[in-house]
């Protein structure tokens, strides 16, 4: 109950359109606010009283916004892409940024298959001639896709279905990217090459399903036609600006260009006549998302990752942390959340600055993605002397700005038996400390080693972390204070290092120790050392 209230105080603006269906998820724990009327100037003057902001295209989330958005957690972007969204700024500012690039993917993928087909058919034109009243079948010849080498370039989440479904026409499908695995080209029936230069040489049909970056904007230009085969056909469905407008007209003009299908446009909304007026060029207005299904797809997903961003969860989909697909979180999120559990225990035993930070992953765990499960210590570490200041987003920023060195290590042997393993050591200017473990299988954290000393440890909310000689009495004397402090006992782990004749005590305690309380233990004989922590 007191979560679903803690949720009600969240208020989201909605500056853009999405589906009812996504903005039912938000309403059933969220103060939800329309702002699809409002104008720039009226959501600037707004946006400091919001927890989050849902977007789309439109709405531009820069500098000027962000920093009026004093109470801002999390952006979602109902869509794919981050185009309108200055990341850097966002990161800055600790701010989640979100999208949905798997929820429109199919219709986006039907719909460059669609776009294809219609160009290589001539269907528009056709379909023009025809209402106006004509009847000239000679314009009209188009090409089969059967027997074709078609290229696409970028095999990602919707390149890959656009081959997969281009496998169906029996054409030979060849790939360009230079950042998937060749596992992945396999799995797609997609021939690997090693160059754009390759693919723009033999391909028939181009379609291109890569994301606009630095590198992909324009990479399409003049030097790049000259590769092309004559009479080439070109898909554009993915970022407009990819293909540079100014050379694709040339090469239309000059024939070489057959047909050119495009959804994306270098300026939108697009006011290129001399391109979309032509009866060899195919033209929509960035529509490939557009179906019922991916809007309802699209709506769902964003207001689940708002949610979850705002309960201080792990989003999936965030752009400006390391992305993990479905698979690899449902893998990783219960060490996500130990290594943060891990982290939070440093500063509540011990207060020296830290000068570096070091997760080193053994075994199975060294073969994964872990950049988020380091990240998840780090933000761990800091949370207990930063407070609600860190998050996912900041939490390696703040270290930097700390001057903290932030290191992975991995090793893919297990460690002391346990085929999944990892530990934090955290160095100062005069100390070292480490705390280090795993996940059970039911997904519950252990801590199996601390400062050196063995455990098998479940971290629960208050734990009573208690250093002595390792001697008789130690534990009934304990005990008795404890009981007469009203503190019930649930769980205790002793470590012991019989060459120093020292041990660490971890009691699991029903509830919080008074500051009274710990300073009658800590004057106890043979206690070196009482802290409370707090996960």
């Amino acid at each position: 109950m007191g979560a679903i209230l803690q949720m009600e105080k969240f208020k989201v603006i909605v500056s853009e359109t999405m589906s009812d269906e996504g903005l039912a998820v938000l309403q059933e724990s969220l103060e939800v606010v329309d702002g699809t009327k409002m104008s720039r100037q009226e959501l600037l003057d707004v946006i400091g009283e919001f927890d989050a902001l849902i977007v789309r295209s439109a709405t531009q989330v820069n500098e000027e916004l962000l920093s009026r958005a004093t109470k801002l957690k999390v952006v979602g972007r109902a869509g794919n892409g981050i185009d309108n969204i200055v990341l850097d700024a966002a990161t800055k500012y600790g701010v989640v940024v979100a999208n949905t690039p798997e929820s429109n993917t199919v219709s986006a993928a039907e719909h460059a298959v669609a776009l294809l087909l219609a160009s290589a058919r001539n269907i528009p034109a056709a379909d023009r001639q025809l209402k106006s009243g004509e009847w000239d079948r000679s314009f009209f010849k188009g090409t089969e896709l059967f027997g074709k080498t078609i290229g696409v370039i970028g095999l990602g989440k919707i390149g890959s279905l656009v081959a997969t479904r281009l496998k169906a026409f029996q054409t030979t499908v060849i790939a360009y990217d230079p950042y998937i695995t060749d596992e992945r080209f396999k799995q797609f029936g997609a021939e690997k090459v090693e160059t754009l230069e390759e693919l723009l040489k033999r391909s028939d049909i181009i379609t291109i399903h890569t994301p606009k970056t630095p590198e992909t904007n324009g990479m399409i230009d003049e030097p790049q036609f000259e590769l092309m085969k004559q009479g080439i056909r070109l898909v554009n469905d993915a970022r407009g600006g990819i293909i540079k407008e100014s050379a694709l007209i040339k090469y239309l003009d000059n024939g070489k260009v057959r047909s050119a299908a495009l959804d994306v446009h270098e300026k939108e909304p697009s006011g290129n006549h001399n391109l979309m007026g032509r009866p060899n060029v195919v033209v929509t207005p960035h529509i490939g998302a557009d179906t019922d299904e991916a809007q309802e797809n699209v709506g769902v997903t964003i207001a689940n990752q708002v949610i979850a961003a705002l309960k201080g969860e792990v989003v999936a989909n965030a752009v400006n942390l390391p992305t993990l697909n479905r698979e690899h979180m449902a893998a990783l999120k219960p060490y996500i959340l130990a290594l943060e559990k891990f982290g939070k225990i440093y500063f509540q035993l011990r207060n020296e600055a830290i000068e570096t930070i070091t997760v080193k992953y053994y075994g199975k765990l060294a073969s994964q993605e872990t950049e988020m499960l380091t990240l998840a210590a780090v933000k761990g570490v800091l949370e207990p002397v930063i407070l609600d200041k860190v998050n996912y987003v900041n939490a390696k920023l703040i270290a930097e700005q700390r001057g903290i060195t932030i290191g992975e290590k991995k090793s893919e042997e297990p460690y002391a038996g346990y085929n999944e393993f990892v530990k934090i050591s955290i160095k100062t200017k005069t100390d070292k400390f480490s705390i280090a473990g795993n996940v059970d299988a039911k997904g519950e954290a252990k801590i199996l080693e601390i400062e050196g000393y063995s455990m098998d440890l479940t971290p629960s909310k208050y734990m009573l972390f208690i250093k002595n000689l390792d001697v008789p009495g130690v534990i009934g004397k304990l005990g008795t204070i404890l009981g007469q402090e009203d503190i019930n006992i649930a769980t205790m782990q002793v470590g012991r290092d019989l060459e120093t004749k020292k041990a660490l005590m971890v009691m699991g305690i029903d509830n919080e120790c008074s500051k009274e309380s710990l300073e009658k233990i800590g004057q106890l004989e043979n206690i070196t050392m009482v802290k409370l922590v707090i996960m």
